[in-house]
Order: structure tokens, then C-alpha cells, then sequence
């Protein structure tokens, strides 16, 4: 229930002439309340605000002169690289380098019949009987096939004929008899004679003598792989577990290698056979 008319009409009096001293002194003292700061808790509450101490910010660190860089660099460019025993790239290369040679020297067997020319083309030529300096006739002259049971070998300078037709007639492997040509000094027709038994039978055994190079060079690369595990083991640069899995999973390398080999060596044999 609201208050009479007379209190509400003397609160008004007051209100109205009350000095003005009295008055600003109110305000004054209504602003400093105001002023005042606010409790922590409701700060914290109210306006979240992330704080680190300076004890915890990361030290700097001096920059590194020029000589400590290069003594940096020294030391990591002499430090010993990790050995991993699972590292089987020279193993691999090894392999690849025999099977490589394998076929190229496959290639180069003759039975007769189709001839490859690349076996002349592979053979070194004396051009100074005093000399032992000798050059590769496919820089000397051109192989080329005739047609049919014939082989046309073109030479590139007059003078170098006769020591171009002395060494296709001394190459002990080949057997062939090169013949000059009746309108071109510079050509020589090379005939190649009928396949026969015997020749078949030399091919086919300088075959399986390639083939045991190549699984000699396979040995050779898998000794160099055991040599290097072995190495480690003593260091103790890897687990006797990790060391036998190397030694397991090595030894599917290489027998993949032999296989490789057998395969390449059948297969020519088999060509041989039939031509």
C-alpha cells in the first residue's frame, strides 16, 4: 500500500532543497563505490583469461657462429651411418649385374643358324700388328644382314679392310670366312655356314658354362651379404632376432637369383636345340 500524500511530499522537499554541497558530495561518494574493483572470483568467472608465468616461456637460445655450423656439419658428415641388416641393395645389384652378363654372353652363342650380329660387332681389331692398342669393329665398321644366310659388313675406310677380314677369319668362335665384294672394296659378304651337330653340341656346352659363371657371381655377391651381417653381429649393431630374419629372408634373395639363372640358361639351350 503505497505511503500517504503528505510523506511522499516532504521526501520531495528534501530532494529539492537539499544544499549543493551535500549533493556532490553524494555523487563523489557514489562514484568511488562505483570505482571499486571487482571481487577476483567473479573477474575469473566472468572474463577467462590465460596466464603464464615467465619462469615457464622458453629460454632463448644463441645463434651459432660460423665455426660451430662447420664443426656441426664435420661431425655429422664422419658419423657412422646405421646399418641396416634388411638392406639388401648390393645383393640386388649384384644379381641383376650377373643376369645381365648372362644373357648378353647367351646372345653371342652361335649354333649355325640364326647368328647374331652383335658377335662381330663385339670383336677387337689390331689395325697396327706392332701395336696391342686395339679398337671394337662395330667403331670400325657396319654389320648388317644380306638376307637370307647372309651377313654384309660394310667398313668405313679402304685401309682397314684387310684387318677387318683377318680378324672375322681368326675369331675361333665365330668360324666364319668373310668374302670381299666384287663392286665394293669397302664390303665384306660374310656367309654363315649350315647349323651341324658339332656346332650345336659346342654351343650348347659353352651354355651351361655361362650359366655356372653366372651362379659363381651369384655365390660371390651372397659371400659379400654374409660377410656384411656378420660384421653387424659382432658390432651387436642388431638383434640376434633381426640378424636371423636378414639371414632368412637373404637367402630367398639369392635362391631367386640361382632360379633366374637355371631359367635363362634353359631357355637359350632350348632355342639352341631347336635350331
Amino acid at each position: 500500500m503505497p505511503p500517504p500524500l503528505p510523506v511522499r511530499a516532504n521526501t520531495l522537499k528534501q530532494l529539492f532543497f537539499k544544499s549543493p554541497g551535500s549533493l556532490e558530495c553524494s555523487l563523489i561518494t557514489r562514484t568511488a563505490t562505483l570505482a571499486q574493483p571487482l571481487p577476483q572470483a567473479f573477474v575469473a568467472q566472468r572474463y577467462p583469461v590465460s596466464l603464464r608465468n615467465f619462469s615457464n616461456s622458453t629460454a632463448l637460445h644463441k645463434k651459432k657462429s660460423r665455426a660451430d655450423r662447420e664443426q656441426a656439419a664435420e661431425a655429422a658428415e664422419h658419423a657412422e651411418p646405421v646399418e641396416d641388416p634388411f638392406d639388401f641393395s648390393i645383393l640386388d645389384a649384384s644379381i641383376a649385374k650377373a643376369l645381365d652378363k648372362l644373357a648378353n654372353d647367351l646372345s653371342k652363342l652361335r649354333t649355325g643358324g640364326r647368328f647374331n650380329p652383335e658377335v662381330l660387332e663385339n670383336l677387337r681389331v689390331h689395325l697396327d700388328k706392332n701395336s696391342k692398342k686395339s679398337e671394337r669393329l662395330s667403331d670400325l665398321a657396319q654389320v648388317l644382314p644380306k638376307g637370307g644366310r647372309m651377313l654384309m659388313v660394310l667398313v668405313g675406310e679402304k685401309e682397314h679392310v684387310h684387318a677387318v677380314t683377318s680378324t672375322i677369319q681368326g675369331a675361333k668362335d665365330v668360324n666364319l670366312q668373310p668374302q670381299q665384294d666384287s663392286e665394293n672394296e669397302n664390303q665384306l659378304n660374310v656367309p654363315i655356314p649350315p647349323p651341324t651337330k658339332e656346332s650345336r653340341d659346342l654351343a650348347l656346352s659353352q651354355a651351361s658354362k655361362t650359366g655356372e659363371t653366372a651362379k659363381t657371381a651369384v655365390q660371390a655377391a651372397r659371400a659379400v651379404q654374409q660377410k656384411r651381417l656378420r660384421a653387424m653381429e659382432l658390432k651387436k649393431a642388431v638383434r640376434p632376432d633381426d640378424a636371423k630374419k636378414a639371414h632368412k629372408e637373404m637367402e630367398k634373395v639369392v635362391e631367386k637369383g640361382m632360379g633366374d639363372v637355371k631359367k635363362a640358361v634353359d631357355t637359350a639351350r632350348k632355342g639352341m636345340e631347336q635350331s
